[in-house]
């Protein structure tokens, strides 16, 4: 058994497509179903279901997979290990982000980036649970998602900042001149809010079940920009996150209302796998990212 012929069975199992396979990992077709098919016969089962194209892995299949891909973490963490010692850290980072975090995502990656030049870093917009998912299949290396509403399992986490929230609506429209509205006013809007994929959305749709309200939103987006700019439309009002916003500063023609009864925060942190020990890229990673603390004290 080769790590060639691991890393050929984990590229199928991502790509999903023999051709696609071999070109991610610059050897001919071939040559990568040959090396499948002699892993195949070493461990004595069918790892890949053949009918002409890629069907998928058998039942031995996935469980090779989920060993190997824990196999070439530990080589690439060996290799990472050595590098550093040799010349630094080095490498490629891949981080998950909530998209309702995005915008805040700089703030952990800025000392990160600052501190260790040579790692390139990949940031990737992805739902809570697509993290949770990719963390687990070693797809990504750290995540910043919410910490309280649904807690990942297997996780080390950091805080980073906590979430409040705000309705945005016309500066000209029935609400200018409020300095706060409550949840339940707000649900009588004609709102519109992220999508039902999202946990920001299940954790604003908790909300308003706590005042006994349940309001259909006339527009759902994935997008946090979207969610801005359609608070600009006549009649419309969107639920967003303040911090996101600060970081915006003021916009033109919109107010931005707290809400209240009652006033909620969500603590949004830094996760990586708990796995021991750390590869050495999360590790510095997590280790460098700023406290709440630290946070706090910026955005104040």
């Amino acid at each position: 058994m080769f790590i060639r012929q691991l890393e050929y069975l984990e590229a199928l199992a991502r790509e999903k497509h023999f051709r696609r396979a071999a070109e991610a990992c610059n050897v001919s077709q071939p040559t990568l179903s040959a090396a499948l098919a002699q892993l195949e016969d070493e461990l004595g089962v069918p790892l890949v279901e053949r009918s002409g194209r890629f069907q998928g892995l058998t039942p031995e299949g996935e469980i090779v997979l989920a060993r190997a891909r824990r196999a070439l973490m530990e080589i690439d963490a060996l290799r990472a290990e050595v590098a550093e010692a040799r010349e630094g850290l080095r490498g490629k980072l891949r981080f998950g982000v909530i998209p309702t975090a995005l915008p805040m995502a700089v703030r952990v990656t800025a000392p990160f980036c600052a501190a260790h030049p040579a790692v390139t870093l990949e940031i990737l917009s992805l739902t809570s649970d697509q993290i949770r998912q990719r963390l687990e299949g070693f797809e990504i290396d750290a995540g910043l998602t919410y910490l309280d509403n649904e807690p990942l399992p297997g996780v080390l986490s950091k805080p980073i900042y906590s979430e409040s929230y705000c309705l945005l609506a016309r500066a000209d429209g029935p609400l200018a001149g409020r300095e706060n509205i409550g949840w339940a006013e707000a649900a009588d809007q004609k709102l519109c809010l992220l999508s039902g994929d999202m946990q920001n959305r299940r954790i604003i749709d908790g909300l308003f079940r706590k005042v006994g309200k349940s309001p259909r939103p006339v527009v759902e987006t994935n997008s946090i920009f979207n969610l801005i700019t359609h608070a600009a439309l006549p009649g419309v009002a969107s639920v967003a996150s303040r911090q996101v916003l600060d970081l915006f500063g003021p916009l033109a023609g919109i107010v931005a209302l707290p809400l209240v009864a009652p006033e909620a925060r969500q603590t949004v942190g830094l996760v990586v796998a708990d796995r021991q020990p750390l590869p050495p890229l999360p590790r510095k990673f997590f280790e460098s990212a700023p406290s709440r603390e630290d946070m706090d004290r910026v955005q104040g």
